[in-house]
């Protein structure tokens, strides 16, 4: 898979949230990676890669928070991709 070219955003949030300190970063990650993929504005692998979760686990937490699955051609990709390298982990065995 291609190395994915990334920016760093830093955000100020009020220190009185109702979010434990050590939790804040991953739950504003999570949750932003959720909007962005509702929105159409993220695909799913970057949406995932936003929220620092596997596929499957992104997944599992798109079905839990209502919000339906897109898979566009950038999935199809991905998807083909492993399935590859899967295939020729298989060819070698």
């Amino acid at each position: 898979m291609a190395k994915v070219r990334a920016r760093r955003v830093v955000i100020e949030v009020p220190e009185n949230l109702r979010v434990p300190p050590g939790e804040l970063e991953e739950r504003l990650r999570v949750e932003l990676a959720l909007r962005l993929y509702e929105k159409g504005i993220a695909s799913l692998g970057q949406a995932r890669r936003i929220a620092g979760l596997s596929k499957w686990d992104f997944l599992e937490l798109l079905a839990k928070e209502g919000i339906p699955i897109r898979y566009g051609e950038e999935e199809l990709r991905e998807d083909l991709e492993v399935a590859k390298k899967l295939a020729e982990r298989a060819g070698k065995q």
